[in-house]
């Protein structure tokens, strides 16, 4: 089966784009005029500290595979020093190996390749997980930080001289945001006292107020391009929020509403032309389909997440993406078969790309 999804290189980052007019909307808590300093230092001590839970990745199942990348134009035996079978095409491609034998690697039943032309790949499987959502939202967004930063002390200011190491926010910690100030079109979120990051940096956890008129399930996604953000929501509660990589502009993700029509634990992944845009993924873990030959689906051969980088899928972490299989399958029944009408999709940008 040929499906088009996969991914490249980083593309532009998640960040948060209302106009002035719609800065204080519902979805945008914590936000403030375009006049506001942000919050003091005693204001942000005053708050209740929050914290939200953080799905355990799973080291057994994210490990549960030997991935290994295809270098080139490679040869496939029927053993070692064998007969040829066939020749798997240059590109982005991505098998499983089973075992070794003098200087040959099994990648499938009956089938080896030189193990000098695969390389190992598993440093690549992503620790990152998505959090729970508390019944009441906090007064105040959450965001994950996208790329390692220094905030900086204003509004549109570069990082100050005198910044310490203990002020950087590394990428995936989850962070408060207290107020939001637009300079130069861009939002800049302040994330302690006189403390700023630009809406580059950061990807933020924005439920949708109001359940889409298109959405017909209790059970349904949101998956937001703009932010690459995933909520899991329970009729008008979000319950589940967790960074995503979705398709570049070649390839796009398309909004609207859609429905899973097909689960899969592990599948076969190829689509584009040689020399171009080929991939091939086996072993694609936790796969539902939703659009085509689109799917929400684990990826092991990146952490990209919150960065734009498929063929059009919703690449997700291993361990994030087997919650949501097993959530998806306890909502249509442990004895729905595959094709069992599943849970709503809903694609949306909550900003626009620049």
């Amino acid at each position: 089966m040929l499906y088009r999804c996969l991914f490249l290189l980083l593309a532009l980052c998640a960040g948060a784009a209302l106009t002035l007019a719609e800065e204080c909307a519902d979805t945008d808590r914590g936000c403030q005029t375009a006049q506001s300093a942000g919050l003091t230092a005693a204001e942000i001590a005053a708050l209740p500290v929050l914290t939200l839970e953080q799905l355990v990745p799973e080291n057994a199942l994210l490990h549960d595979r030997r991935y290994m990348r295809v270098n080139g134009a490679v040869n496939v035996y029927d053993a070692p020093d064998g007969n040829i079978l066939y020749t798997m095409d240059p590109g982005f491609v991505f098998v499983t190996a089973y075992k070794d034998d003098n200087g040959w690697s099994q990648i499938n039943r009956g089938q080896w390749v030189l193990t000098e032309q695969l390389s190992a790949m598993n440093w690549t499987v992503s620790y990152f997980t998505g959090v729970f959502l508390p019944e009441t939202l906090p007064e105040y967004q959450f965001a994950w930080v996208l790329t390692d930063v220094y905030p900086a002390a204003a509004p549109g200011a570069e990082p100050a001289a005198d910044v310490t190491e203990d002020m950087l926010l590394e990428r995936y910690t989850l962070i408060r945001l207290y107020a939001t100030v637009i300079v130069d079109g861009y939002h800049w979120y302040q994330v302690a006292a006189d403390q700023w990051v630009h809406q580059h940096t950061v990807a933020r956890i924005a439920p949708l107020a109001a359940i889409p008129e298109t959405v017909d399930t209790d059970l349904w996604f949101g998956i937001d391009l703009f932010e690459q953000v995933l909520i899991l929501y329970e009729g008008n509660r979000p319950v589940f929020a967790t960074l995503v990589a979705t398709g570049l502009p070649r390839w796009p993700t398309y909004e609207g509403t859609f429905h899973i029509y097909y689960r899969t634990e592990r599948e076969e992944m190829s689509w584009g032309t040689v020399g171009d845009d080929y991939y091939l993924l086996e072993e694609v873990p936790w796969t539902m389909f939703f659009d085509e030959g689109r799917a929400l689906h684990g990826a092991y051969w990146h952490d990209g997440f919150g960065y734009r980088r498929s063929h059009g899928c919703v690449n997700i972490s291993i361990t994030d993406a087997r919650w949501l299989y097993d959530r998806v399958q306890a909502y249509v029944g442990a004895e729905a078969a595959a094709n069992a009408d599943g849970p709503a999709v809903y694609v949306y940008s909550s900003g626009e790309y620049r």
